[in-house]
């Protein structure tokens, strides 16, 4: 009876954890469309300034997460997921609410910079998926929170860009709104999930954002694998950081285009994370996910920088959307080698390293791509950030392979341990 009663909460948790990203991701999504012109719009500049102005503030977010996430980390495993969400939603709606007022480039920073202060939730969520799920289990529950991403993409940005139509301020309101309801959501129903016996005393020398990088050190095969997420990571921030410059530079396309786009990224993972990553890891096992997933994302980056259609986009899309196998299935094999006290820390070093990368990622894909579409530009060459993006994704690919043949038993998927269908933790 006790044990049903567990796996009844242990549900409702991961539903929770579901819905509070979804919610989350949703809110997110709404301004994609329209914060480049915003940007651009403030600094006063042209097109290729503005790029630059982009690539800045979203450093800034980046250098803000790198700071605070093992830090937030760090507090989930003393203190419990549940206060670290709550918080993190609070001033989640506060950062919207500045930005949909800033009368300047510098209070949209502001905006910014707390935005990145309190997107611990992403940490927090992962450890509370951690904590729920047996070892078996988690490569498909870390695929739900996958889901949940790409659902909210499918809603965000298509409605960011019907209201970007309307004024380039509407979805900031309305991301301030869906936050302050995800907070209250979550005041009311949100369980706590770490036990007070895993819970461990706060260190500085953990949440430090560099020290903390060493619980990632600690087993070659996660070392490695790290690596192989860190090139990765610096791929997708190259594309998400160019990815609306690039498509109204190349194609002339409005918000609603590009909201229209970013909705179908997100139907595509959402239904690779949720429903495939189950089936590929059961069915190929966990290196062939891991290395197929891989390989399309990085062909899927090439195929970007050499479109020459829009509609090609859409295409690329599609295949590209499949190799969203790979990431929750490489979280769930790192998770795996720490015990229960200590997943909030590991998020939060996973959490830190990617914002790390979210500093130089921006930076560096605008900067390409602002360069090589200015007028001193010695060939005119929009696509060239997704260049870059495509040889660091089959980097990473060629690393990972590397790791998972060093694969400890622990590691390998036996039929026994092997993802099934299903909802259940």
């Amino acid at each position: 009876m006790g044990g049903e009663r567990r796996l009844r909460s242990q549900r409702a948790g991961l539903a929770f954890i579901f819905v509070t990203l979804l919610i989350d991701i949703l809110g997110w999504g709404i301004i994609v469309p329209v914060l480049p012109h915003l940007v651009q719009t403030l600094s006063g500049g042209t097109a290729d300034q503005g790029a630059h102005a982009f690539g800045l503030l979203l450093s800034a977010f980046g250098l803000m997460q790198f700071l605070f996430a093992p830090v937030l980390g760090s507090l989930s495993d003393r203190y419990g997921r549940r206060p670290v969400l709550l918080l993190s939603l609070l001033f989640s709606t506060v950062d919207y609410l500045i930005q949909a007022t800033a009368p300047s480039l510098p209070w949209l920073f502001v905006g910014r910079v707390l935005a990145g202060i309190t997107s611990a939730s992403f940490t927090a969520a992962s450890a509370y998926v951690a904590d729920i799920s047996p070892p078996e289990k988690r490569a498909q529950n870390f695929g739900l929170i996958g889901a949940a991403f790409g659902i909210g993409f499918i809603l965000g940005p298509a409605a960011g860009g019907l209201l970007g139509n309307l004024s380039p301020r509407a979805p900031f309101w309305a991301a301030a709104a869906i936050s302050l309801l995800n907070c209250l959501y979550g005041l009311f129903v949100l369980p706590e999930s770490l036990a007070q016996e895993n819970r461990r005393r706060f260190s500085w020398k953990t949440a430090n954002p560099i020290s903390g990088f060493g619980v990632l050190a600690r087993f070659p095969i996660v070392r490695e694998m790290s690596l192989a997420i860190a090139l990765n990571a610096v791929a997708q921030q190259i594309l998400q950081s160019v990815w609306v410059l690039y498509t109204e530079s190349r194609f002339a396309w409005k918000p609603l285009d590009n909201g229209l786009s970013l909705a179908l990224v997100g139907l595509g993972f959402g239904v690779v994370q949720a429903v495939l990553t189950r089936f590929a890891v059961a069915g190929l096992g966990e290196r062939r996910a891991v290395l197929g997933g891989l390989l399309l994302n990085a062909a899927g980056l090439l195929g970007y920088g050499l479109a020459t259609h829009g509609w090609m986009m859409y295409a690329i899309i599609v295949v590209w959307c499949l190799g969203g196998v790979a990431g929750p299935t490489i979280q769930g094999l790192i998770s795996r080698e720490y015990g229960p006290d200590e997943q909030g820390v590991v998020q939060g070093a996973l959490t830190g390293m990617q914002s790390l990368i979210g500093i130089v990622g921006p930076v560096l894909g605008t900067g390409i791509f602002g360069y090589f579409t200015g007028a001193g530009a010695p060939v005119q060459a929009p696509g060239a950030p997704f260049f870059l993006a495509a040889i660091l994704g089959f980097a990473a690919t060629g690393l990972a392979g590397k790791a998972l043949r060093r694969l400890v038993p622990s590691f390998r998927p036996e039929r026994s341990s092997r993802v099934e269908p299903g909802l259940s933790v």
